[in-house]
């Protein structure tokens, strides 16, 4: 004891923790000259009654604390339960809050610009397939796969395919010859 009370008069800067042992850790100090003895008394009464309530307090609370337990047991409220519906309410507060609300109508909001944005660029591309479609180009070569076609039909519908006539034109020898130039059939002069 001796050891703080030297200690606590080495460093008058330490600040005593915070609690009902406060007033016993830092030990006896001198009282103030200014004060009367019966003054004195009167606060020394006045600490004890604070200190019994406190104490009291104490032991209300604790009472308090297992009579809610023990009502929750009966409701069959579980700390789980209890969890889910702190969660629920959380999310129901989150979910009714200005920022969420503003952040969900902007994310709607560029969600339909996002969808207008596809929508045209799906519009754009099938404009830009039909321009192709409709180009010379791809016209010729559309009319060289029909006739492509049309000469390769008749040959399937008459015979076995493995009995082909070897004087009808193959799919090969027709797509290596250039259009007009004779074919493999007719002899050279």
């Amino acid at each position: 004891m001796e050891d703080a009370e030297k200690d606590s008069q080495q460093h008058p800067d330490s600040v005593p923790e915070v609690g009902e042992d406060a007033v016993t850790s830092v030990g006896p100090s001198p009282p103030p000259s200014t004060m009367t003895e019966e003054e004195q008394q009167e606060l020394q009464e006045e600490l004890l009654k604070v200190e019994d309530e406190i104490q009291t307090l104490s032991q209300v609370l604790a009472a308090k604390e297992k009579q809610l337990a023990d009502i929750k047991r009966k409701l069959g409220i579980t700390p789980l339960n209890e969890l889910k519906q702190n969660i629920t309410k959380t999310w129901q507060e989150v979910t009714t809050s200005t920022a969420y609300r503003r952040t969900s109508e902007t994310l709607s909001q560029a969600s339909l610009k996002a969808t207008a944005a596809f929508s045209n660029v799906g519009s754009a591309i099938t404009r830009k397939l039909e321009d192709v479609r409709n180009a010379p180009t791809f016209k010729s070569f559309e009319e060289k796969v029909e006739t492509l076609k049309t000469k390769m039909t008749p040959s399937v519908s008459t015979g076995n395919p493995g009995d082909q006539d070897s004087s009808e034109p193959t799919t090969e020898s027709l797509l290596s010859q250039p259009e007009g130039s004779p074919s493999q059939d007719t002899p050279m002069h």
